[in-house]
């Protein structure tokens, strides 16, 4: 019946670091370039193209030229929203990529209070349907409400940007029983970052990984292309951009970390590959602050390394606990006690302003107030406690 390519979570504009956004652009134009070669009869979008609804203006010249190429060879695109690209105001540059004709927006349904019908988008003997994904999961509730406005004897695709429990197993994520939804020949998934493939319900995986623990796990992207006439009719097609060096290093002189650390990357052959330097341990001396990074940065590149990222999270310092002794009762005025015995054993000119200083920061954000207003009457009201000029 029809090949085409399914994409998810391609997270253009995701990597702050240019060198991995560029690795990360890599591999959307290397997929592009594969969906041409392989004359598919169109390309599936499973949301997040982007990272954010309103991507930087190079990252959108570079993927508006990968549409040109795909509408050039004459392979349509479908494309749902996802939870990066999804706008609660529904304007995003999904629509401009639509209005320049490079791919049709699926997602089209008749909400009423308790059901919402989608509509499909007829391609050929193909019906496509798509609901987008939404910040924290809130698509779920809507998905249980969704019923298909039927395309009798067509191969039904379903696009969506969720969570389906087979997935997440044990951990507390909202997820949705795929049983719940509607019957489709293939469910064209995305949101979660790992390849899965069961029954019709498919992941292809990231684009490119996203972030560091993904590049440790992943290593490379992936998508999927799908043949509906083939007896394998999935095939995961995987996207090597450079090697990756993984590292795991345990520090517990900080004094002395940063040879360390430089002694143990020079023993590996770090030729344009990406590090993934992940540091640990409990400090018996020194600081994490001591460990120069700045310093092993330049070493990597010296051995003409690709790029270096690092991970400290579990490089925790020896702390001196502060003991502070309240009243052995119950008090309602418990931040009052604290600062009491805090101020009683730290003396400082500063404390007879902490309680002040605490009420001027705990003010809430009213319903309906924007972050930036919220954000700038904190700022205010800091600033006129400090007697600060405006």
């Amino acid at each position: 019946m029809v090949r085409f390519a399914h994409i998810a979570d391609v997270h253009l504009g995701g990597w702050k670091q240019q060198p991995m956004q560029n690795l990360n652009f890599e591999s959307f134009k290397e997929a592009v370039n594969i969906c041409i070669t392989s004359k598919l009869d169109f390309v599936l979008f499973s949301g997040d193209l982007f990272d954010s609804a309103y991507p930087p203006i190079e990252i959108l010249k570079e993927t508006f030229a990968q549409f040109k190429r795909l509408k050039d060879a004459g392979i349509p695109c479908f494309t749902i929203a996802g939870s990066h690209d999804y706008s609660v105001s529904g304007k995003t540059f999904l629509d401009v990529l639509e209005k320049a004709g490079f791919c049709k927006n699926v997602y089209n349904a008749e909400e009423k209070e308790n059901s919402i019908t989608l509509n499909p988008v007829i391609y050929g003997n193909v019906a496509i349907y798509g609901y987008p994904g939404r910040k924290s999961g809130l698509e779920i509730a809507d998905l249980k409400k969704v019923k298909f406005n039927d395309a009798p004897g067509l191969y039904k695709i379903f696009m969506l940007h969720t969570t389906i429990d087979r997935v997440v197993g044990t951990l507390p994520i909202e997820s949705i029983n795929p049983d719940r939804l509607p019957h489709a020949d293939y469910y064209a998934l995305g949101h979660i970052h790992v390849f899965y493939s069961d029954r019709g319900f498919v992941y292809p995986g990231p684009l490119f990984p996203n972030n560091f623990k993904e590049l440790e796990d992943l290593k490379q992207g992936s998508f999927v292309i799908v043949d509906t006439e083939s007896n394998s009719r999935l095939q995961r097609i995987k996207l090597p951009t450079k090697q990756i060096e993984h590292m795991v290093i345990e520090i517990e002189d900080a004094l002395t970390g940063t040879e360390k650390i430089i002694y143990e990357l020079n023993k590996r052959n770090l030729k344009d590959k990406i590090i993934l330097l992940r540091v640990y341990g409990e400090l018996k001396r020194g600081k994490s602050s001591d460990i120069k990074f700045s310093k092993i940065e330049e070493f990597v590149k010296g051995k003409e390394a690709y790029f270096l990222l690092r991970n400290t999270h579990d490089l925790i310092s020896e702390e001196q606990e502060l003991d502070l002794k309240l009243p052995e009762k119950d008090s309602e005025n418990i931040e009052e006690e604290t600062i009491k015995v805090y101020s009683e054993e730290n003396p400082s000119s500063f404390n007879k302003i902490i309680p002040e200083l605490m009420n001027a920061l705990s003010i809430e954000k009213q319903e309906g107030e924007t972050t930036e207003t919220f954000n700038n009457r904190i700022l205010q009201g800091t600033k006129k406690f400090f007697k600060f000029p405006n």
